[in-house]
């Protein structure tokens, strides 16, 4: 019995010793991009071959580039996963800013990467393609307008790349066939247009069905009125669209600085479609007008036509607001959550979840962000306000994920981005 006894005890032991020693989930966050002027609104896509971009708009001086105006849209690329990091390096020397970038790898292939972004006074949306892990880029443009446009979302597989766009009430997306080499653009609410809208996201899955997700502002209440979150199908190759609602929002609560417009803490949609077809919907909510916002999640298997009840994914308590919602989706059932919330006001923090079973149960809730000496917008608690209304997530070739945000003291600056890895 002693001789056993001893045993169990050895064995207790290492297992504790191995739990001890296990490393963290996610790694401790690690600032990406230029360390001069301020960087925000990241996008993040991975490869089947453990390269990993970030795509991202840089607010200040671009070293060894006269002819770059503000923003200019970097790319980041690692060739580990993002253990380590080439040089941020222009993507194109252009006379006007760029804004809202986009990036994607093709599901398809896993290799052939995607670009997108507003310049020309944002009345152009443009798209690149790379063959070759981002070393060299080709270029397109979608979209030319007479008018400003806002928030483009880039869906690619194959042969078709599907960019999203908004111009105040109106919702369009440009279409493209043959790989990005020329796009025709098409209206999708054209029988729902009650008010602003805002694009969220866009996702195509392997079938071949686009989605496209938007948040419609009443014209009568403004940013202070009820919010309509829409998602759209097409199954056409994007000709015609099928927009049905998901859920309704009261008015979110404004900005802390005047600088900030009232719906930049607004109910927004992030969408994903996982190796099966399963599609998936993570999105920010409120009942009380002005009031906080929680973040939802559903899944539909009938592509949009039907919903799962909502379920909210935070441990946060009742009043706590949530804003900037993100998701990405793998293999079947495999799906993964981020969000924004101030539990810890005033400051903020990034929060993730995931699930195997496509959201009939869900994993612990991990905090991202974390302490990061230096930096007078980040504290113990968390950092002092999101800096940009969206953020990416991406799922590299050995199922970690990568998640890439910004931080910053206030909406105008200074801010930079932030990315951390785990699963």
């Amino acid at each position: 019995m002693k001789s056993a006894y001893s045993k169990l005890v050895v064995v207790l032991l290492a297992l504790a010793s191995l739990a001890w020693a296990a490393p963290p989930r996610f790694s401790t966050q690690k600032r990406v991009g230029l360390t001069t002027g301020d960087q925000w609104e990241p996008a993040v896509a991975a490869d089947g071959a453990g390269h990993l971009y970030v795509l991202y708009p840089h607010y200040g001086r671009v070293p060894d580039c006269k002819d770059c105006r503000i923003p200019t849209m970097l790319l980041l690329a690692s060739n580990d996963n993002g253990k380590s990091w080439q040089a941020p390096r222009v993507m194109l020397e252009t006379g006007s800013g760029q804004y809202d970038a986009q990036l994607v790898v093709d599901p398809a292939d896993r290799r052939t990467v995607y670009a997108a972004w507003l310049q020309s006074g944002k009345r152009a949306v443009v798209v690149a393609k790379s063959v070759d892990s981002g070393a060299t880029w080709a270029y397109a443009i979608a979209v030319r307008s007479a008018v400003e446009l806002d928030k483009p979302a880039l869906a690619v597989r194959g042969q078709s790349v599907y960019v999203g766009f908004n111009h105040e009430e109106d919702v369009w997306v440009a279409v493209s066939q043959d790989a990005g080499r020329s796009f025709a653009a098409t209206r999708v609410n054209t029988d729902n247009r009650p008010g602003w809208s805002l694009l969220g996201a866009a996702t195509v899955d392997a079938a071949g069905n686009v989605y496209v997700a938007w948040a419609s502002y009443s014209k009568a209440g403004g940013a202070r009125g009820m919010v309509n979150l829409y998602v759209a199908r097409s199954a056409d190759g994007g000709r015609t669209w099928n927009p049905s609602l998901l859920d309704a929002s009261a008015a979110a609560p404004g900005c802390e600085t005047e600088e900030c417009s009232e719906a930049y803490l607004g109910a927004q949609v992030a969408l994903a479609t996982d190796v099966g077809g399963t599609l998936y919907a993570a999105w920010s909510a409120g009942s009380l007008k002005m009031g906080p916002q929680r973040i939802y999640f559903s899944s539909s298997t009938n592509h949009g036509e039907n919903w799962l009840p909502r379920v909210s994914l935070s441990y946060a308590e009742p009043g706590v607001e949530h804003a900037f919602p993100a998701i990405v989706a793998g293999s079947n059932g495999d799906v993964r959550v981020a969000w924004m919330d101030a539990r810890n006001a005033p400051y903020w923090n990034t929060y993730y979840r995931s699930s195997s079973n496509g959201g009939a149960t869900w994993g612990e809730e991990i905090r991202l962000s974390s302490y990061v000496p230096g930096y007078r917008y980040i504290a113990k608690k968390g950092f002092r306000f999101p800096f940009g209304d969206y953020f990416g997530m991406a799922i590299d070739n050995h199922e970690d994920t990568h998640v890439v945000w910004g931080e910053g003291l206030n909406y105008q600056a200074p801010g930079s981005i932030w990315h951390a890895t785990g699963r």
